[in-house]
């Protein structure tokens, strides 16, 4: 009864941060923690044949995420829960976070079902679910916390996953930065549904354990459905992982564009150092950013900015490319991605990212080999 009376209060006070919280009007992005979902004895949601375990996917996309924000976003700390088959605690994985002091926590998961119909992205803040449609995901990923021992009810106040009733009491926590928070969900499943799994389930809230005690703006990604045919062989493919990775990532730039308001002056002073690079590059009359003239543009390996990512081929004078001249798009897939200017180094697209962005704010730099998109 105490340690119920105790989660009691303790909602209520963040429900105080949280008004205090919707306040704030920027935030800067340097730390964010990237949150791979289960791991190591943990398998998380495993496919009906038993092959193809969740904890391998999120890792994966995980990975791809991070190295994504540390290309482009060099002065921005990537924090990884996990970047290994390991088991981490619920508790420790929102630890890592806290301690770090980060600015951003991003949790990776593959959702599962006893109906095998069920299928698309969804993605969710901690909060309380009105309509009770979310128990079974919920009970789900807060049953991991039964694998870390008999201890676990001291670690968590009392709370049992599968007892309801505690669930009535632990909805009532919110985190702190509860609109920041929605904002980005909302972001990743605009993304998100653009495929590669295109049914867009939409933003829940839901009383999850490993947001609980982030103090920072949080949110849980469920990729799709493991017990989904379709969406398990979409997920599988290692090119889907990357696009998913892609789609994430967009997604974390319109959110750091819209709350980080410092963002670009961190990008002068890495680049305040590097004046040979700045001047390897030139803006034409119409401000289009273009390599320097003497670069070799048939070389096999350089960089290029994709700017769109459509799953059907348009004019280079569409308007979607305002005014843009220095337009290639590279098919992958059934996908053509466009892309702004090929570049030598990736200091060199950097340099140009910048500008770029003024434009096309989800713009990210990539790399090309024999006219194929690889790992960066």
């Amino acid at each position: 009864m105490l340690s119920k009376l105790f989660l009691i209060l303790f909602s209520l006070f963040f429900l105080v941060l949280s008004v205090n919280a919707q306040n704030e009007t920027s935030i800067e992005i340097r730390k964010v923690v990237i949150d791979a979902g289960h791991g190591g004895r943990d398998p998380g949601a495993v496919s009906a044949n038993g092959k193809v375990f969740e904890k391998d996917i999120t890792l994966s996309v995980a990975l791809l995420l991070g190295n994504m924000i540390k290309l482009n976003y060099p002065y921005v700390d990537v924090i990884y829960t996990r970047d290994s088959d390991v088991f981490v605690r619920l508790d420790k994985r929102s630890e890592i976070a806290n301690k770090s002091k980060a600015d951003l926590f991003i949790s990776i998961h593959v959702n599962a079902a006893k109906s095998r119909v069920a299928s698309g992205s969804e993605t969710f803040v901690m909060g309380a679910d009105k309509t009770n449609s979310n128990l079974e995901v919920t009970m789900l990923e807060n049953s991991v916390i039964l694998l870390e021992g008999e201890d676990y009810k001291s670690r968590y106040e009392g709370f049992n996953p599968n007892d309801p009733e505690s669930y009535i009491i632990f909805s009532l926590l919110q985190n702190a930065h509860i609109e920041q928070s929605l904002t980005l969900a909302s972001l990743i499943q605009q993304q998100l549904g653009q495929g590669p799994i295109r049914i867009n389930r939409g933003i829940k809230q839901a009383p999850l354990v490993v947001l609980w005690r982030t103090s920072m703006p949080s949110v849980l990604v469920e990729l799709g459905f493991i017990s989904n045919i379709n969406d398990l062989k979409i997920m599988s493919e290692k090119r889907n992982q990357e696009k998913f990775a892609n789609l994430i990532f967009n997604a974390f730039v319109q959110y750091k564009n819209k709350y980080d308001k410092n963002y670009s002056n961190a990008i002068d002073n890495n680049l305040r150092n590097n004046n040979e690079t700045i001047k390897s590059s030139i803006v034409d009359s119409s401000n289009n950013i273009v390599s320097n003239p003497q670069h070799n543009k048939s070389q096999t390996t350089h960089y290029r900015i994709q700017i769109l990512s459509v799953n059907k081929e348009i004019s280079t004078k569409s308007r979607e490319f305002k005014g843009h001249r220095d337009i290639n798009h590279i098919k992958q897939g059934n996908t053509y991605k466009y892309t702004l200017g090929q570049y030598n180094s990736i200091e060199e697209a950097r340099v140009n990212l910048r500008e770029i962005r003024k434009t096309f704010p989800q713009a990210f730099i990539i790399k090309v080999e024999n006219n194929k998109i690889v790992p960066l």
